[in-house]
C-alpha cells in the first residue's frame, strides 16, 4: 500500500498529465486518467450532450463529453489556475474569475483518486462559468 507522499505523488501526476491531455485534445491520454467505472458530475454535461442529468458514468459516457469538449474547446487554452490541493486521496484545483488578463470561466475541479485512477470527478462552476453556459458562449 502506498504511502502518504506516494499518494500525493500519484495525484500531482495525475493533476499534470490531465492539464496536459486536456489542453492538447488528447482523448485516449484523458480517458486512460479514469478507472473503468468512474462517475462525473458536470453542469456542463447537460448542456454539451443535451440531457437532463449532470452526471455520466463510465468510460464510454465520459468519451462522449471529452470529444465535445474538444470540439468546443477554443484553440488556445488560456485558462488560469495557480496551483492545486491534495491529500493524496482528493484532488481539488481552481480556475478564478479574476487572471492577471483579465476575467476567464471560473469553476472548480475535485477529484478522487483511488488506486491511482479518477474514480469520482465533480465540477463546480461560479457564476460566470455558469452565465457562459446559459447563453451558449462554450464553443470556439
Amino acid at each position: 500500500m502506498a504511502n502518504q507522499d506516494e499518494l500525493k505523488q500519484q495525484a500531482e501526476n495525475i493533476y499534470k498529465a490531465w492539464d496536459k491531455a486536456l489542453a492538447n485534445n488528447d482523448i485516449e491520454s484523458l480517458l486512460e486518467l479514469y478507472s473503468d467505472d468512474a462517475i462525473i458530475e458536470s453542469p456542463l454535461i447537460p448542456h454539451l450532450l443535451e440531457t437532463d442529468s449532470g452526471i455520466l458514468r463510465g468510460k464510454s459516457e465520459l468519451r462522449l463529453l471529452i470529444e465535445k469538449v474538444a470540439e468546443r474547446k477554443p484553440f488556445i487554452r488560456k485558462h488560469y489556475k495557480q496551483n492545486f490541493f491534495t491529500d493524496g486521496k482528493t484532488l481539488i484545483f481552481e480556475y478564478p474569475r479574476q487572471t492577471p488578463d483579465g476575467e476567464q470561466m471560473d469553476f472548480m475541479e475535485v477529484m478522487e483518486i483511488k488506486e491511482g485512477k479518477i474514480q469520482y470527478h465533480r465540477v463546480y462552476w461560479g457564476w460566470r462559468g455558469f452565465q457562459i453556459i446559459k447563453e451558449n458562449l462554450y464553443h470556439r
